[in-house]
């Protein structure tokens, strides 16, 4: 636990750092350099569910900043225009102040030079409209086709597409907030293996896990945290963390914390009682044999997928060709899922996945091998950052050989 708490003190006091109000702005310009239409993006409206917090959209919190429901935009090569909704004092005295266009500090607060009335949305989107010939929108939402749907003729467009463009490369302030939560997604899983034992239910490990980037600002989990002991390990996206961990079987723990509104993703699986079986062990340096080898090959111009010499390819060989099920079959046919996808405001950031890699770009390594009728699964998992010359492992902090996790399990 020592580490662990290095490791949160590390990065004490906690996200002082943000993303630049400039940058945001300059996201804008960027996007706006390849419009021959408007683009039309809609924030998140203020949830009805009780059991879910607000958090914005994030292709709209990447241009904007924007934290307050209710939000629209309308860009175009030549204009931008933020639309706010307006004062609800009784909706207010529930789910607390916004911010209006008419407010002296609208324009200051969301750095844009016009800021509109959300009601004033439709007959800007005309005027704009018809100066051009396309319609970019982000299917599927219902207020986008609304606008559309008066503009029938315009050519329309996915705005994702897009905006995903400037997503896949990670600015510097971009790459900190995501190492930030790594470094806080290690502590978790370090926390974990101190407290793993025989008898604890996965949602008592989900929980030691979440505590601490709960304890450390962080906003939420960046997915729901999956946590299979035994026979859920080898379950692919299991989530209901309900079965208690029995002595000799393995955990397989794939969580990671959202900080500062940017995700990480990590998986490592670990024994119950602090040391792996033969069997065990066995699968799990075939794993980890896999992922060394796809980081290895992690460099600008490599490819996740989609071809012969890619990421998924090479992990896919080395599973193939080391270690073989208990019918004598080799064990590709065992690693069912991709290697790879980018992280960043969202755990599966978009992007293409089949485009070369580039420096900036965030994505996981994260080979896994599971056999059901043996109730081993194991996943190894890291967030990576694309550099000039290779990766860099953000995660690289929590232990990956069999024989450091059997020091760390339960001291």
């Amino acid at each position: 636990m020592r580490r662990a708490l290095c490791l949160l003190l590390a990065v004490s006091p906690l996200f002082a750092g943000s993303i630049p109000a400039a940058e945001y702005k300059q996201r804008r310009a960027e996007l706006r350099k390849s419009l021959d239409g408007v683009m039309v993006l809609f924030g998140a409206e203020e949830p009805e569910d009780l059991h879910t917090s607000f958090f914005q959209e994030s292709n709209f919190l990447y241009l904007t900043g924007w934290r307050e429901p209710g939000a629209a935009m309308l860009l175009t090569r030549n204009e931008e225009i933020l639309f706010l909704p307006a004062h609800n004092r009784q909706k207010e005295i529930f789910n607390g102040p916004i911010t209006a266009a008419d407010d002296s500090d609208a324009n200051a607060k969301s750095g844009f030079a016009s800021v509109m009335p959300r009601s004033a949305i439709e007959p800007e989107f005309l005027r704009m409209a018809g100066k051009s010939r396309s319609i970019y929108t982000l299917p599927p939402d219902s207020n986008a086709q609304k606008l559309r749907a008066l503009m029938p003729l315009h050519d329309e467009r996915n705005a994702g597409t897009e905006i995903a463009r400037l997503r896949v490369i990670k600015s510097e302030a971009e790459i900190g907030r995501i190492a930030e939560s790594t470094d806080i997604t290690v502590a978790a899983h370090l926390a974990a293996w101190k407290a793993m034992k025989a008898g604890l239910f996965e949602y008592e490990i989900a929980a030691t896990m979440t505590n601490v980037y709960f304890q450390h600002g962080c906003e939420r989990s960046a997915y729901a945290p999956i946590v299979g002991s035994g026979p859920n390990s080898t379950i692919l996206h299991y989530m209901t963390n309900h079965r208690r961990a029995d002595s000799g079987e393995l955990v397989l723990m794939d969580v990671g914390a959202e900080c500062s509104d940017y995700a990480t993703d990590v998986t490592r699986t670990v024994p119950v009682d602090g040391k792996f079986t033969a069997r065990q062990r066995e699968i799990y340096d075939v794993v980890l044999g896999a992922q060394k080898a796809a980081i290895a090959a992690v460099k600008p111009g490599a490819r996740m997928r989609g071809e012969k010499n890619s990421l998924q390819q090479i992990a896919y060989d080395y599973i193939n060709s080391h270690g073989q099920d208990l019918h004598g079959d080799t064990l590709g046919k065992y690693f069912t899922h991709a290697l790879s996808h980018y992280v960043g405001l969202d755990v599966h950031d978009p992007g293409d996945v089949n485009t070369p890699l580039q420096p900036g770009m965030v994505i996981t390594i994260e080979p896994g091998v599971y056999i059901p009728e043996e109730n081993i699964g194991v996943r190894i998992e890291d967030t990576v950052l694309v550099t000039p010359s290779g990766a860099k492992l953000l995660s690289g902090a929590l232990p990956r050989e069999a024989s450091e996790i059997e020091k760390r399990i339960g001291k």
